[in-house]
């Protein structure tokens, strides 16, 4: 047995510690999936006001989800490993990623390794992978407090400065095995919107929300966008779906290094308003599914795959089992404070009642079902009677309400809103309701370059 056999073996062996630790972690995946899509549908709201994105933080369960199957190493990924030494917890979130490690396997990861300290604490920004539809960011913290919490925001700015207009998630980062002096890594996962690009200097800058112990670290670094200049490739599509009586044009897909691109087109007449689609993937001609994992926009929107730029396939297969909507004219409801009753709305939609917590006032209510793989009860506007608008930053579930195991009990908090009392006017922008209605469409691919 070779001494290269046996580095990979080692390295396969730290990969699969590091998988069982996941493994052993109790994710609450409905929660986790709507934390990234309630992020990024904050990000795409401010980006339609002309305001900057807003960071979306969200739990390390939701990139715990994609950490699945088992670890075989390539030559060439043992080559990424090493040139990210002490990160194999963040490796082994993107060894799931199939178009990730095919651009490894491609030699497009940019090494960076360069360092900000202040006051004993330090960030490191390792290195790189980017195209111009997204780019993956692994960092190192460490001598850092309340990193455990990560009670920190991140911002991302280009050479003048100045605010990216981009939507990115991270997550709380994972500590390695040194109790006494541990490091912590992770990745920012970054997307561009079709208009923007890669900018040609970074700068990541990490700040505490903590204000007895208050620091910004800044790490600076040129961005090399030749790695992957001109590696995208446009395939018009211009089908239509109709999936339960709505219409869903397939504009085209636009294939990038990193990920998959599908520009989709929801019919404004359709009578359903569609959250997502089902169970969605792309399937090759060998039978490979490709993921999706998240969206932006509402009727014209992009929906993002893993990328198969790499193995070049001649055909795609567009699947899916149905989707979550709910009628238009029920995403509309007035909801009395005192009565608990809602006029309006999905009729299986109840309140249960409400509380104060500071200067927010906490509504329960209760759906029906479970929130496995499904998306939360969530609202885009909220008023009062005299036309004042409220913002509700987020909602939490737990399973059932009093005796009752098939409904789930949803708390969303209304900014601000302690002293409100009478009739509130409610728009649903999400709710756990699922249609099923498998679809299929075939995708041509044309394999020259």
């Amino acid at each position: 047995m070779t001494d290269k056999h046996n580095a990979f073996e080692n390295l396969e062996s730290r990969l699969q510690a590091r998988k069982n630790e996941y493994d052993a972690i109790s994710v609450p995946e409905a929660a986790a999936s709507q934390a990234v899509q309630a992020g990024i549908r904050q990000a795409a709201r401010k980006r339609k006001n002309r305001l900057r994105w807003l960071t979306s933080s969200i739990s390390a369960a939701a990139l715990v989800l994609l950490f699945t199957g088992c670890i075989r190493v390539s030559p060439a990924f043992a080559s990424f490993v090493e040139q990210l030494p002490g990160m194999e917890s963040v490796v082994s979130l993107i060894r799931q990623d199939k178009g990730l490690m095919m651009a490894i396997d491609q030699s497009l990861l940019q090494k960076v390794g360069i360092t900000d300290e202040q006051d004993g604490g330090s960030v490191t920004v390792e290195g790189i992978i980017t195209d111009q539809a997204r780019m993956v960011i692994f960092y190192k913290m460490k001598g850092m407090k309340h990193t455990e919490k990560f009670d920190y925001n991140i911002d991302l700015l280009d050479g003048k400065g100045k605010q990216l207009p981009v939507g990115f998630s991270y997550a709380s980062p994972h500590s390695d095995s040194n109790k006494d002096n541990p490091v912590y890594e992770n990745l920012i996962d970054v997307f561009f919107p079709e208009e923007t690009s890669p900018p040609d200097v970074l700068t990541v800058v990490f700040k505490s929300r903590d204000t007895a112990t208050p620091g910004v670290w800044k790490v600076t670094l040129p961005v090399d966008k030749n790695l992957t200049k001109g590696m995208k490739k446009v395939i018009p599509v211009h089908e239509t779906l109709v999936v339960d009586g709505q219409r869903i044009e397939v504009k085209q897909a636009t294939m990038y290094p990193t990920r998959l691109v599908l520009d989709v087109q929801l019919d404004p007449s359709n009578t359903k308003k569609i959250f997502g689609l089902s169970d969605l993937q792309l399937v090759d001609e060998q039978g490979r599914a490709w993921r999706t994992d998240t969206s932006i926009g509402e009727d014209t929107r992009s929906i993002f795959f893993e990328s198969m730029y790499f193995s070049k396939p001649k055909k795609l297969t567009l699947q899916g089992s149905g989707f979550s909507g709910l009628d238009k004219k029920e995403l509309d409801f007035t909801l009395n404070l005192k009565t608990h009753e809602i006029t309006g709305g999905p009729p299986e939609l109840q309140m249960l009642g409400s509380k104060v917590e500071g200067k927010d006032l906490v509504i329960d209510f209760s759906v029906p079902g479970s929130m496995e793989n499904s998306f939360i009860l969530a609202f885009s506007k909220v008023k009062d009677n005299s036309g004042h608008s409220y913002e509700v930053p987020g909602s939490s579930w737990s399973p059932g309400h009093g005796k009752d195991p098939n409904h789930t009990t949803i708390s969303s908090t209304i900014e601000n809103g302690g002293k409100l009392h009478g009739e509130l006017q409610m728009q649903i922008s999400t709710y756990p309701s699922k249609v099923k209605s498998p679809f299929s469409l075939e995708i041509p691919v044309d394999t020259n370059p």
